[in-house]
């Protein structure tokens, strides 16, 4: 073959490679962290400054940011704005989910007043509605019961969003390590977290419902919504064990789940069984969505949060498609990368999200 012939071919595949063809190696390397187009489909971007954007841009990068009713960042039409304003300014790179706010709960026509807000939500551009864990661990109606997700009141939001083709992201219940003393955690986020949030540990509160009344109440809510695209976040609380993600999604079908904040369970699982997440990875690679739950506050230095931003995403990347020994926060012991197909790590990392979330980037 001639020097001519190489050179042509050599050429074609990088171009082929560049515009995302599945020709080629059966790996991604470090190397193609920045030329591969990823997607991070859980975020929040609570700070009118672009750092996080201009990360994103640079890490080859599109965000969906998530409002949520969460007492620690600003008010949820504060959220909202922010969101709009980015999407506004970068609609290739920015994409949103709503929210709605619990209070009113007993007025009689909570309801209508929901719906009204998610589709001026929608009209301009939500993809998605975020239901988070207050309800269920948190919120109370006047007579003061705990207001689980199953509640029949809900029934009609959630048809009102499956009939608007939008996707329910729910956060139902916490990690099994809230339930659990700090020291037993498996991972030390966790620990981190419910040392600081006392409120929402568990342990601490063994009047609340269990970790398993919290799935239960989720999985009746889905089995009376059968038509709705969930989209599990953090794993839909099942971090614990692949072999129980894997029981979800095959009991729900339209059930996709997401990655935020739980990598570090996934590794803890993986140093201990690293062909059955590789395998679970593999079986599920239309269901599972890259997202991280990093989150930009209003405050947050910019300079510091890009580097803190790149160095997860470089993290993970490093996980999912090499066979390197690492080591992360999250966890005091080193394991090995999965090292994954690179068509999975596509689907993973894009595919899955463009399909879910359809039409959400405007390029």
């Amino acid at each position: 073959m001639s020097k001519r012939v190489l050179l042509f071919l050599s050429m074609a595949f990088a171009f082929a490679y560049l515009a995302g063809c599945k020709s080629g190696p059966d790996h991604f390397t470090m190397e193609d962290f920045a030329l591969v187009e990823k997607i991070d489909a859980h975020v929040h971007v609570n700070s009118a400054d672009s750092a996080f954007i201009d990360q994103a841009r640079s890490d080859n990068f599109k965000l969906l940011t998530v409002n949520v009713e969460y007492p620690d960042f600003p008010p949820i039409d504060d959220q909202q704005s922010r969101a709009l304003m980015h999407k506004q300014n970068h609609p290739d790179v920015i994409a949103y989910a709503t929210t709605f706010s619990m209070n009113g709960w007993d007025d009689s026509n909570w309801s209508e007043k929901v719906m009204q807000r998610l589709n001026e939500s929608f009209a301009t551009g939500a993809v998605a509605v975020k239901m988070w864990k207050n309800i269920g661990m948190e919120f109370r109606a006047s007579d003061g019961k705990l207001v689980m997700i199953d509640d029949p009141k809900f029934d009609a939001i959630f048809e009102h969003i499956r009939q608007q083709q939008k996707v329910l992201i729910g956060h139902q219940g916490e990690p099994k390590n809230c339930w659990l003393p700090i020291e037993e955690m498996t991972v030390n986020n966790d620990k981190g977290y419910f040392k600081n949030h006392p409120q929402y540990h568990m342990y601490l509160h063994p009047e609340m419902p269990s970790y398993e009344d919290q799935m239960a109440a989720r999985d009746r809510m889905l089995d009376k919504n059968r038509d709705i695209h969930f989209m599990g976040a953090h794993l839909a609380s099942l971090e614990w064990s692949v072999d129980e993600i894997a029981k979800f999604l095959d009991r729900f079908p339209n059930a996709t789940v997401d990655l935020a904040a739980r990598m570090g369970q996934v590794q803890y699982q993986s140093r201990r069984y690293r062909e059955k997440v590789r395998s679970f990875f593999d079986k599920y690679q239309d269901r599972i969505l890259y997202a991280t739950d990093l989150t930009q506050e209003p405050n947050a230095n910019p300079d510091e949060f890009k580097k803190e931003v790149h160095e997860k995403w470089l993290d993970d990347w490093k996980y999912l498609n090499t066979d390197s020994t690492m080591s992360v926060p999250q966890l005091d012991e080193s394991f090995q990368g999965l090292a994954l197909p690179r068509v999975v790590v596509e689907k993973i990392y894009r595919l899955n999200a463009q399909r879910v979330f359809s039409n959400a980037w405007k390029n």
